[in-house]
């Protein structure tokens, strides 16, 4: 088994993404696990798609805490999970009731994921989270930059990072992908924020970008 390390607690595994498993049996999504690491599938995960496609920085590392909004199924968060470990937490947001709820028994065996059932809109509905490195969004709202920089001003440390998945057809069904991105890009910009990376997640998320940007 050829095994390589990409970032700080992300592998590849025989050229597969890969994390170390929390848990040696625990599967809840029905993952591949080979030896100590499960198999990370990047066509279910823009961040696993940001990573395969090209992520230069990876802010998310062992012993981080991560606002991630958009909690949904607790999919891509249980990688995360992994990542960050029992020294990290993933303070996790999703306002949809039944993926909240099919969230939670995921979230109680981590342990180091707490489920947040709020508006992602709404930072004072959570205000009482601590400050944390990286936010990380994946919410399906046309306003998900504004979101993303409302969240970021809230709660990130000094030059704490920002990971946001555009869902351009979430914005305009009519123009193309790469102009919505580009423009939402620019909101960071307006706002003092240092774009670091844009990439388009085709073909692995169709009509997705990714935006990595740092807070000055």
């Amino acid at each position: 088994m050829a095994i390589k390390e990409r970032f700080p607690g992300v592998f590849d595994v025989d050229g597969k993404l890969a994390t170390k498993a929390t848990f040696k049996d625990y599967r809840p999504f029905g993952e591949m696990v080979q030896g100590e690491y499960r198999l990370w599938d990047p066509t279910r995960s823009k961040l696993g798609a940001a990573i395969v496609k090209g992520l230069k920085q990876m802010p998310i590392r062992p012993g981080c805490k991560v606002l991630y909004l958009g909690l949904a199924h607790c999919f891509t968060a249980s990688f995360v999970a992994d990542i960050v470990g029992k020294e990290g937490v993933v303070y996790g947001v999703e306002i949809s009731e039944r993926p909240f709820t099919e969230a939670l028994p995921i979230a109680e065996k981590y342990g180091n994921i707490v489920p947040i059932n709020a508006d992602a809109r709404l930072p004072e509905k959570y205000n009482w989270i601590e400050k944390v490195d990286v936010v990380y969004v994946d919410v399906a709202d046309t306003q998900m930059t504004e979101v993303a920089i409302r969240n970021a001003k809230a709660f990130l440390k000094p030059e704490g990072y920002v990971m946001l998945a555009i869902k351009a057809r979430s914005i305009d069904v009519t123009e193309k992908p790469r102009v919505i991105v580009d423009r939402e890009v620019e909101k960071f910009r307006a706002e003092g924020f240092e774009v670091v990376q844009v990439m388009m997640l085709d073909p692995l998320e169709r009509d997705h970008g990714f935006v990595l940007a740092r807070m000055k």
